[in-house]
């Protein structure tokens, strides 16, 4: 535990995070355990949740809890509320990060793959909220959602995940509204680029089914993900903490929103001709 966890914000707050087995999750879990707050972590992927259990390492004086968790599973989530709190107590921070991503173009997609993207992105993030909102109550703690920069952005071949990003976004600004008189903060935060599996694990649709769209679609993220989960984890800590309501990660992430909201018409444009020079 550092030596200033002690004037940390989280220190010795109950964190509960979903999507911890990996990318974004995984690095708010190391960094919250080095503040030293206590952890409730979940993710569908066990051996991605045990090399997160191992990376935090024994050594560490948290009280932790690692669990599988599907968020797109509604009875699960209400027993998983009611387990936290048993077991450690009411939560302070909810940080709602699971998510899935997916490529292809609306007429390609099945309405059963949108509505996959919409039950955890969107529906996981609002369950999620609904079952810990009375211990966010209790303790006037804060809910933490991972939108996106497509929850600010129109993007080609990604109707599913902006759609799913906007409504997160949508749903956590009113709510910011609603609990304002209940001292309970919310933050949607939006990250740019961040350097992640999360691509390399997306699913694709029919027009980018090939082996080589695949790569190419990953290699072309891999050079605009200019953020490190690290990097992105610290900045949207330091936005929780300050209960800011919104908090956009990147130096990409804030031009481009920068652009919608010059040229909000003629903002896919101008996005377009700044790829084209960004993977020439």
């Amino acid at each position: 535990m550092a030596e200033n966890s002690l004037n940390d914000p989280f220190n010795d707050k109950l964190c509960v995070v979903t999507g911890a087995g990996s990318g974004i999750g995984r690095a708010l879990a190391l960094d919250l355990a080095r503040r030293g707050a206590e952890l409730a972590l979940s993710d569908i992927n066990e051996q991605g949740l045990e090399e997160t259990r191992r990376l935090i390492g024994a050594a560490l004086s948290n009280r932790l809890r690692f669990d599988r968790l599907d968020v797109a599973d509604a009875a699960a989530i209400e027993r998983y509320a009611q387990t936290v709190r048993d077991g450690l107590g009411p939560a302070d921070y909810l940080f709602n990060v699971a998510g899935l991503t997916r490529v292809g173009e609306f007429a390609e997609t099945p309405l059963e793959s949108f509505e996959k993207i919409m039950n955890v992105n969107f529906w996981g993030v609002v369950r999620m909220t609904k079952a810990f909102l009375p211990h966010l109550i209790e303790t006037k703690g804060g809910i933490i959602n991972i939108s996106s920069l497509f929850g600010l952005i129109g993007f080609p071949n990604q109707t599913h995940y902006c759609a799913s990003k906007f409504a997160v976004r949508g749903f956590s600004e009113t709510l910011a509204q609603e609990l304002a008189d209940k001292d309970v903060r919310v933050t949607s935060v939006h990250p740019g680029g961040v350097a992640t599996n999360i691509v390399r694990s997306a699913e694709f649709d029919a027009h980018s089914a090939s082996a080589q769209d695949r790569q190419a679609f990953s290699d072309n993220f891999d050079k605009l993900a200019i953020t490190s989960a690290e990097k992105a984890a610290a900045i949207i800590l330091a936005g929780a903490a300050k209960g800011k309501r919104r908090v956009i990660v990147g130096p990409d992430a804030k031009l481009t929103s920068f652009i919608q909201r010059l040229f909000p018409q003629r903002y896919p444009g101008i996005l377009a001709l700044l790829r084209r020079q960004d993977t020439a």
